[in-house]
């Protein structure tokens, strides 16, 4: 069997996540070298799983045993991490949101495409059971007419996601992403325009509330996301209608089901399966393989143009165009 050797940049709670899908799930990807801020912890990281460890990151995306590299960092690292490792001429996995402006995100994409590199964008809830068993279950609905999305989280214990220096925004682009992400997934129409509404609930300087009403190409689809980071209890509804009924999940509580009238019919679902790992997967296949990516950096760079225009909505009051990935 063919094995990559990998480099993690970023191994703190997210990353963790990937550290343990590496060492464990996923034999075609070895971990060669991780580089982790908080160096003693990373250290101790490095000599558990029997890697190297980097104090730079880019001495990692140099090191000759690392064959492709895995980004978990702040997003407002991705511009310099993504040139480095383009100019390296490696494989990236980069996790959302991919930038924390569109100029910066559409930058990405043209650096990326310039290099021909292999890159898969973790917009991880791609993998989810049951966002892929509504999906596959749209068609029998007929035309769709409203798509309703909403995510519900605890607080934060990240104290930098409210330092717009490091974090670039709150929840629509650190959560809202992966919503904008699967409208355009679920409709498979791109967002034209927004009119957004946020609020600070816990937070003190960037948005945990938000909810946005999203326009659609070539569509007459209603389409509303809200998220909320101000609660304790954690959901992710789904809730899609068609001429001929509905579909309504939730990819956090795990169900779906297709209502018809007053009748609710389960649907089945696959096992539910940890995201991270799958993507670890997807990536192995990717560079391995050259198997298509199931997401990529314009895709990321999409939910981050979305994220930006519902900032700029709820700064000014009325409905933003949005831009497109040529500007």
């Amino acid at each position: 069997m063919r094995r990559l050797g990998v480099g993690l940049v970023g191994a703190g709670k997210h990353g963790q996540r990937y550290l343990t899908h590496l060492h464990t799930d996923v034999p075609e990807l070895v971990l060669a070298a991780l580089c982790r801020r908080d160096a003693s912890r990373g250290r101790d990281d490095a000599a558990r799983l029997g890697c190297r460890f980097h104090a730079d990151w880019r001495a990692l995306v140099a090191d000759p045993a690392v064959e492709a590299v895995i980004a978990v960092v702040p997003p407002i690292l991705h511009p310099a991490l993504v040139a480095a490792v383009a100019a390296a001429g490696k494989p990236l996995l980069i996790e959302k949101p991919l930038a924390i402006t569109g100029a910066a995100a559409v930058e990405i994409v043209r650096v990326l495409r310039a290099a021909r590199i292999p890159c898969l964008m973790a917009q991880t809830l791609r993998w989810n059971a049951v966002v892929r068993a509504i999906r596959a279950r749209l068609p029998e609905l007929g035309a769709l007419h409203a798509v309703v999305l909403n995510q519900r989280f605890e607080p934060s214990p990240l104290g930098w996601l409210d330092d717009p220096s490091m974090s670039g925004g709150g929840i629509l682009l650190h959560t809202g992403v992966h919503s904008f992400d699967l409208v355009r997934l679920l409709t498979g129409c791109e967002v034209t325009e927004v009119f957004c509404r946020t609020a600070r609930v816990r937070t003190v300087r960037t948005e945990d509330n938000f909810a946005a009403v999203l326009r659609l190409s070539g569509s007459d689809t209603v389409v509303t996301v809200n998220g909320c980071r101000a609660t304790r209890g954690r959901s992710g509804m789904v809730d899609v209608a068609g001429d001929e009924g509905q579909l309504v999940g939730d990819h956090q509580l795990g169900f779906a089901h297709l209502v018809r009238g007053l009748e609710r019919t389960p649907l089945p679902l696959d096992e539910p399966v940890p995201t991270v790992r799958e993507v670890l997967r997807a990536f192995a296949r990717l560079v391995l393989d050259g198997e298509p990516p199931p997401a990529t950096p314009e895709d990321g760079a999409r939910a981050v143009l979305i994220a930006e225009a519902c900032h700029r909505s709820a700064e000014s009051g009325g409905p933003v165009a949005v831009s497109g990935l040529d500007g």
